[in-house]
């Protein structure tokens, strides 16, 4: 038994060692089958490769289909902090695996896209996984910053068009720089494209894609990068060995060491010192792995550039600069551009054999980056945010209208100077420029600005009033208005008369004869009293009845004038004191307009009025005696049909200019009468249809002395006047002299806020509605001319920004006519119906007995002397 099992063991381990040696043949067999037929085995593997890379490409262009797009679009308040973004950049990470389990690696990354193509100076958009949506849409920045769907983005083709991929380069596991938020680290890239021109076809797009990489990826990059730091160490260890062996050897052979020997007669070679090589060091993994040592937050980036243009050299020139922006993260190790430089040339994503791979994947966005490009995502801090407050944007064309002279549409508002040196002409849209504040000190150009603005919107056809307490403003304006199409259009209301044969348009506040409404017009002139004088229902109730029941009577013996065809017989505010101290005239005009009044009107006329003291009508005939006592005002005032008309200039698109006298109490007076009549003409443009209102500007030159006149009214204009396409410029030195109530509404309401030059005391409440962006400071040195403004351009703010205000000799050169001046002005005048001063004066003063004469014949003669007698009775 024991022989038997011996000899089946024996020929079982020949049978298994004849099959393991057959086995062993075959394999040699085959390797030398291979070694003489490696083109076969290359063969094949290449076509395993290609239909695997094949299958790899059809999977991630069907997993490309699924992606989605969303913009960012911050505030001008945003200013994220570090933990907000690195948050950020922890959703990021995590969206880029929101794929099908199909997807392939190079499928899974979420984009980040800045792109500047003239719409906005930097651009915004996150691209990612479908499935990632919700996570992306949900921002830790908060409110600061809107999150829309965005669409694709389809490019015209360019002429010219650059390309770049950047890796990194130096000591690969250092972290990048560590770059503060403030400025923003996004500024170098957005000044790279402020000099972007879209008209030329300037195009620049940086594309970060961020993947999360897998474990053993970054397993074998960590054995890679440590079997390297062994093999440096190992390297360092023989190259030391090597120098101490050198120098021991030295030493020996020096001749110091000999004649040593020969005095001590000992044998040199006999104690030769035994030298020990150095030991390699252990290598640390912390020290050769750097940010590679810890798993925690790790990604793999591909960051691709591409710049195009239609002109030669621009898209170039555009690289250059961001490649110079990327400058800012380098550190120990750096962003550079891959590939390499032979003299004058260099070959890279631009070239062949990388270009192909660059257009596949920038055009469906995958992501194959380097083996080089790990980073932690605290060193992308930067580019995981939408520029914030802190970054400085410039101003596009599409961001800030061009003006062009003759277009209706714009408003000029001054010449921007680009990031390039180019000068520009901006404006904003006419529609949304409703009202409009410019404060600085004088002579810093806030009316030269406000000049070139209304010149320009004459020129194009739109109507305007400029009133200036100071008339500077006409001579220079002038010499720029004198064209044969616009001299028919220009009124002018010059108060500064000297002289008596200076001429001198005309105005009846209380007139009817162009439609008013009776009572809009007695409560218009009572409030333009009462603004001026402080009236009101508490400090002087019975000075606000007396002149209401007075001009109530003498707008209803108007009215019946000018229906009986004789406007010529209108009052004027002169005759409220022959109404209220002359017992004839009040009798005679009661009598002739008794059934127009109310039986209210004429009981407080027979039972109140008589018990009134002579001495309390002094508060109401005072002002009057004031206007009457100067003769400009007199004649001005004093004509029963005015040929100044507010309501008929906006309607018909005149261009009038309004000099008040100065701004004494009758001027201030005069003053609150314009005023208060623009208000009610302006208000009363509501019997027209809206589509029908033309536009019309105002133009307030020394807001102070204004409102100074009639505060309330100037600060309803500000709130009512763009129902009814009416727009107002105000100009002032000091915002904080203004009223409360105009100081309010105007900042509130103010569609461009401007500052010239001045003291920080005076600017600062400007400042301060900026959020001290610029500061005082700043805005206190700015030279002559110079302005900073926040300007509204399609329902946003823009700026505030520098602009340097227009100078009429420069910009409206081709429009100066000096030659023409004369004619203009006497044209102007024409047009307002301005009459010798003598006259004017002489015509006011026939009025009373030509109106007497008109009441007289209004009611029959017997009526009209009972009347007489009972009311002259009762009254005296």
């Amino acid at each position: 038994m024991d022989s038997t099992a011996s000899h089946l063991t024996e020929h079982a381990f020949e049978e298994t060692s004849g099959q393991v040696l057959g086995l062993v043949t075959w394999l040699v067999g085959a390797v030398d089958w291979l070694y003489d037929h490696w083109y076969l085995l290359a063969l094949v593997l290449a076509i395993a490769w290609g239909v695997g890379e094949i299958v790899v490409r059809r999977l991630a262009e069907r997993a490309y289909a699924q992606r989605m797009a969303l913009e960012l679009i911050p505030t001008g308040h945003f200013d994220p902090g570090i933990e907000e973004i690195f948050r950020r950049g922890v959703q990021l990470a995590r969206a880029s695996t929101s794929m099908p389990w199909w997807a392939p690696r190079r499928s899974k990354a979420v984009q980040i896209r800045l792109r500047a193509d003239g719409s906005s100076p930097l651009r915004y958009r996150i691209e990612g996984p479908a499935g990632g949506e919700r996570l992306l849409s949900i921002t830790p920045f908060g409110p600061n910053v809107t999150v829309e769907r965005a669409g694709p983005i389809v490019d015209k083709p360019r002429d010219h068009m650059v390309r770049a991929e950047f890796i990194l380069r130096g000591k690969l596991t250092a972290p990048l720089r560590e770059v503060p938020l403030e400025p923003d680290p996004l500024q170098p890239l957005v000044d790279a494209v402020s000099d972007l021109r879209a008209e030329l076809g300037d195009l620049a797009e940086v594309r970060l894609d961020i993947q999360r990489a897998p474990k053993w990826t970054l397993r074998a990059r960590r054995l890679q990068l440590m079997s390297a730091a062994r093999r440096q160490e190992h390297r360092e260890t023989q190259r030391a060995a090597r120098w101490v062996r050198q120098d021991a050897t030295g030493i020996q052979d020096s001749l110091s060491w000999n004649l040593q020997a020969l005095v001590t007669g000992k044998d040199g070679s006999a104690g030769r010192r035994l030298v020990m090589p150095p030991v390699p060091r252990r290598v640390d993994p912390a020290e050769a792995l750097g940010k590679l040592a810890h798993d925690d937050h790790l990604v793999r980036v591909q960051l691709l550039v591409m710049c195009a243009s239609n002109v030669e050299g621009r898209a170039q020139a555009r690289l250059a600069q961001l490649q110079a922006g990327f400058d800012v993260f380098g550190g120990r190790s750096r962003w550079a551009m891959r590939g390499f430089r032979l003299g004058p040339w260099r070959f890279g994503a631009d070239h062949w054999p990388t270009r192909r791979s660059f257009e596949r994947r920038w055009e469906l966005g995958q992501c194959q980056p380097p083996r080089a490009n790990w980073v932690r995502l605290d060193e992308l801090t930067g580019l995981l945010k939408p520029p914030t407050v802190h970054c400085r944007l410039p101003l596009l064309a599409g961001d800030l209208p061009t003006f062009e002279f003759g277009d209706p549409e714009l408003l000029l508002q001054g010449i921007y100077r680009g990031p390039d040196g180019r000068r520009r002409l901006v404006a904003t849209r006419t529609v949304e420029t409703l009202f409009e504040c410019g404060v600085g000190k004088a002579g810093g150009g806030k009316t030269e600005r406000a000049l070139a603005q209304a010149i320009a919107w004459a020129h194009a056809g739109g109507g305007l009033m400029f009133v200036d307490p100071h008339r500077d403003s006409w001579p220079r304006a002038a010499t720029f208005l004198a064209h044969e199409h616009l001299m028919q259009k220009i009124a002018l209301i010059d108060l500064n008369a000297a002289g008596r044969s200076a001429r001198l348009s005309s105005w009846n506040p209380i007139a009817i004869h162009h439609g008013q409404a009776p009572h809009d017009v007695v409560e218009a002139v009572t409030d333009a009293f009462a603004s001026v004088l402080g009236w009101d229902d508490a400090a002087a109730p019975r000075a606000l009845t007396i002149l209401t029941s007075s001009l109530a009577v003498l707008v209803a013996v108007n009215q019946a004038a000018c229906q009986a065809g004789r406007r010529e017989d209108q009052t004027t505010i002169f005759h409220v004191r022959s109404l209220l101290s002359d017992p004839g005239f009040r009798g005679a005009a009661l009598a002739a307009v008794a059934d127009r009044l109310d039986e209210e009107t004429r009981a407080w006329w027979r039972t109140v009025f008589p018990t009134f003291p002579p001495d309390a009508f002094g508060v109401v005939l005072n002002p009057l005696a004031r206007l009457a006592a100067n003769p400009v005002t007199r004649a001005f005032l004093g004509q029963p049909v005015g040929v100044y008309n507010s309501r008929a200039a906006m309607d018909n698109g005149l261009v009038v200019w309004v000099c008040p006298a100065g701004n004494g109490p009758t001027d201030r007076l005069l003053t609150a009468l314009i005023a208060r009549d623009l208000l009610r003409a302006v208000r009363s443009r509501r019997d027209t249809p809206e589509e029908q209102r033309r536009r019309f500007r105002l133009y307030f030159d020394e807001l102070i002395t204004l409102t100074g006149a009639a505060p309330e009214t100037i600060a309803s204009m500000f709130e009512d006047f763009r129902k009814f396409k009416v727009s107002v410029h105000g100009m002032t030195q000091l915002l904080g002299r203004l009223p409360a109530p105009v100081r309010m509404s105007l900042t509130q309401n103010a569609s461009t806020l401007a500052s010239t030059a001045g003291s920080k005391t005076a600017i600062a409440p400007i400042t301060a509605e900026w959020g001290d962006r610029p500061s005082a400071d700043e805005v206190a040195v700015l030279d002559r001319f110079e302005h900073y403004m926040s300007l509204t351009v399609d329902g946003r703010r823009i700026g505030p920004v520098r602009i340097t205000g227009p100078h009429l000799d420069e910009v409206f050169a081709e429009y100066a006519r000096p030659g023409k001046v004369a004619a203009l002005e006497h044209a102007a005048r024409v047009t307002a119906g301005a009459m010798p001063l003598d006259e004017l004066t002489a015509a006011a003063a026939a009025q009373q007995a030509r109106l007497l004469d008109f009441l007289t014949q209004r009611a029959p003669a017997a009526t009209a002397d009972a009347r007489l007698g009972k009311h002259t009775q009762g009254y005296q």
